[in-house]
């Protein structure tokens, strides 16, 4: 008993300054925070972590997230390069000259990725993403049509841009943006993609340019620049139009000249004007960081740029954001000396192998039909089989697979076929083949439980697409 009062005795003399309690049961974890005003007191920095943590962790698991393009994986190098650089401003050129300098190497590399004519004559920069990229690429196109306009004595006042009715957001909003008519060519199971069909039909004086995009985001597929480009030559012929082309690449400019190099897209047309990119979609980087590049200088507007000292000299910089992460810019210049020429190739390539494996697998789970099938960028999408059910949807399937974590979004198809309900998956670098075979596991038990509530009908019959 002495034993034991003294131990009592002990256990209230502890300095009031040293916890001993676990972090949950300190102020702040066994209450709550408002949510909605800042506290009247500090907290302590674990104590601040574990309630900022613990709130994350309700996030979806960031690698079972197959509806986002953007990188979720880089290796522990480029983690402990982020952490050195995460304090640098990319608009900060003259108190960072190294990083940007690394910043003109890599938009260069691009630049010869691309084909460009003259890599010495040629300009370029690096964004916070590729809607940025897009963004400047487009307003380049505007400025190029007022300069010509104002010079013939015309009109500047009703610029319009011609892009596939499957385009993402990004151009919605620059036409808004900018004063814009977008003009969208409709999408058909004939013409899923920009091909050039019908494309006189909305091309005029006040046209500005022609987006086409190298992987949809609905399907992944690839627009047909070089079907455009032909289209655009017989319009000119017949009309003396000169439309050029700019090429919004957010992922496929990272994955075709690896895995499709025959493939004519880029600069080797002689209408594209400009190329943009998503360094932290198959650029392998973490958000955020997109490039766009000018086929030379000639066809990016002075009035674009800005000039800043750099070193006792003068280097041009253009941009919407003013500061932003330079940590990005370093990642992706790891990213290009890590794995080079062949290194790009062997994880793109196992990217869309991955892809291609899920989706001939998929093909053959009843319900489903492919619109796409990952060949192209590792994305790919499919449909319900028209009559297959009437009492489950994909979005249904998309909430039993996000039980299980995986994120597998079902949305409808552009506005020319929104009652086409798809859904789609994107493979990146942390989906691996044996990742991809749960997942298929977990698509497969999902259908049958959705089949065990319905009987499917007996005709399966006409498809969506003609492949």
């Amino acid at each position: 008993m002495t034993t034991n009062n003294s131990n009592a005795r002990q256990s209230t003399n502890i300095d009031p300054n040293v916890s001993i309690n676990p972090v949950f049961v300190r102020p702040g974890e066994a209450t709550e925070f408002d949510k909605f005003t800042l506290p009247k007191s500090p907290s302590l920095p674990s104590t601040a972590y574990q309630i900022v943590h613990d709130e994350a962790i309700l996030d979806g698991n960031s690698r079972l997230n197959l509806a986002t393009f953007v990188s979720t994986w880089m290796d522990d190098e480029a983690k402990k390069l982020y952490l050195e650089a995460a304090d640098k401003n990319m608009i900060d050129k003259d108190e960072y000259p190294a990083t940007a300098a690394i910043e003109d190497r890599c938009w260069r590399i691009l630049a010869d990725l691309w084909n460009v004519p003259d890599v010495s004559d040629t300009i370029g920069t690096s964004t916070i993403g590729s809607s940025e990229a897009c963004m400047l690429g487009g307003l380049a196109l505007k400025r190029l049509w007022q300069e010509k306009r104002r010079a013939e004595g015309k009109s500047t006042e009703k610029p319009n841009l011609i892009m596939s009715a499957a385009v993402q957001v990004v151009w919605e909003k620059f036409c808004n943006y900018w004063d814009i008519e977008a003009r969208y060519v409709p999408v058909s199971p004939d013409h899923i993609i920009l091909d050039g069909y019908n494309l006189e039909d909305y091309v005029d004086e006040n046209t500005i340019g022609v987006v086409a995009i190298l992987g949809q985001t609905f399907t992944g597929l690839y627009d047909d620049a070089v079907a455009i480009s032909k289209k655009l030559d017989e319009i000119q012929e017949k009309t003396g139009l000169d439309v050029k082309i700019h090429i919004d690449g957010a992922s496929g400019a990272m994955v075709a000249p690896f895995c499709q190099p025959d493939l004519v897209w880029d600069f080797q047309l002689d209408r594209v004007n400009s190329i943009s990119t998503s360094g932290h979609k198959y650029g392998l980087v973490y958000p955020g960081v997109g490039w766009v590049v000018w086929r030379n200088t000639a066809v990016l507007p002075e009035s674009m740029i800005f000039h800043v000292s750099y070193l006792g000299g003068d280097m041009p910089t253009l941009a919407l954001n003013f500061s932003r992460p330079g940590a990005q810019v370093l990642l992706q210049y790891y990213q290009f000396l890590r794995l080079g020429f062949e290194g790009y190739r062997e994880v793109q390539q196992n990217s869309i192998d991955v892809a291609t494996y899920l989706s001939s697998e998929i093909a053959k789970i009843g319900p489903f039909e492919l619109v796409s099938k990952g060949d192209t960028i590792p994305v790919f999408a499919w449909v319900l089989k028209d009559g297959y059910t009437q009492t489950w949807s994909l979005y249904d399937l998309a909430d039993r697979l996000r039980m299980k974590g995986w994120l597998v979004p079902a949305y409808p198809m552009a506005d020319d076929m929104s009652d086409v309900i798809l859904q789609r998956i994107v493979v990146k670098v942390g989906l691996s083949r044996d990742l991809a075979s749960a997942l298929l596991s977990d698509i497969k038990g999902e259908v049958e439980y959705l089949n065990a509530l319905t009987t499917p009908l007996p005709d399966v019959a006409h498809s969506h697409f003609h492949h």
